[in-house]
């Protein structure tokens, strides 16, 4: 009774074929149709699943590097589909639902593991674009500022005056109020020229004005002006007010050549720009006495 129930080895092909051979062959019909249906569906997915995200990516003007990294995504996510497709076609639920169990876990685990990298990788994607700023722009942020050089999925690059490269989280750039003076067409500049009181008003806004006009790359529209804007302590103040178009005249050498200019013009002409300083009136009385010197100790 023990012996019948022992496994019977096969001890030649014939026999393990007459034992095990339908197994063999199911097993064998099981793969073969997994591996044509995933490679099938593979090929057939990849191709059209690339192909529609390149065109509507393009076609919402997205960058380079975006349309590279949805491309990248439509490839995962067919091989995904493909793998899915294929095992329950073929018959392997265990492969299916292993599949999706490691697939979860790996998910959760990059999802904690790599939370700034991810948060990083996002605003790199909005930054693509909504294009707050381009390669070459000027931008001031948190207290910053740079000249972009380079902008990457997870990080951006800039130069600062001083020629130090700045590497920026594109998650910090995409939370911080960005000021892009370059951004427009025009840009004005501004600086206040502080006037003596006595000084003539009229002919200092003259000069300003005249100074700005004979810079080149300064716009005679809008036109350049010098309105008061205050009254302080030891000076009238003119704010000098000129425009120019960013895109192709600095601001930092026009607003220091006019700066200069002014100056020059105004000691030229006999117009004082004064330091605060503190004037005292009145009287004082000083009273003296002669006093006797005591008489030296012998």
């Amino acid at each position: 009774m023990t012996s019948s129930l022992l496994l019977q080895v096969p001890t030649s092909v014939d026999g393990f074929l007459a034992q095990y051979g339908n197994v063999v062959v199911d097993f064998a019909i099981t793969v073969v149709t997994f591996l044509v249906t995933f490679l099938l569906l593979y090929k057939i997915g990849k191709s059209v699943l690339v192909r529609a995200v390149k065109r509507g990516l393009n076609a919402r003007q997205f960058s380079s590097a975006v349309v590279s990294l949805g491309s990248s995504i439509a490839a995962v996510i067919a091989v995904l589909g493909a793998v899915a497709i294929a095992a329950t076609v073929s018959g392997f639920p265990a492969i299916l639902s292993a599949f999706a169990t490691i697939a979860g876990a790996l998910a959760l685990g990059v999802a904690f593991a790599a939370g700034d990298i991810i948060e990083n990788f996002v605003a790199g994607i909005f930054i693509l674009k909504d294009k707050p700023f381009t390669v070459g722009d000027y931008i001031e942020w948190d207290g910053n500022n740079g000249i972009v050089r380079e902008i990457n999925l997870r990080v951006s690059k800039l130069d600062t005056f001083n020629n130090e490269q700045i590497t920026v989280p594109n998650g910090d750039l995409a939370s911080a109020v960005v000021m892009n003076p370059v951004a427009n067409d025009t840009r004005r500049l501004t600086f206040d020229f502080g006037i003596e009181y006595d000084a003539s008003m009229k002919d200092a806004r003259e000069i300003i004005i005249d100074e700005a006009s004979k810079i080149e790359g300064v716009l005679a529209d809008p036109a350049p002006a010098a309105p008061v804007t205050g009254l302080a302590d030891s000076a009238v103040v003119l704010n000098g007010r000129l425009w120019i178009n960013p895109s192709e005249t600095g601001a930092g050498g026009v607003k220091n050549q006019w700066i200069e200019n002014v100056k020059r013009r105004f000691d030229a002409e006999g117009i004082g720009m004064p330091y605060p300083y503190t004037e005292l009136t009145g009287e004082i009385d000083v009273n003296t006495r002669d006093i006797e010197a005591a008489p030296a100790d012998d």
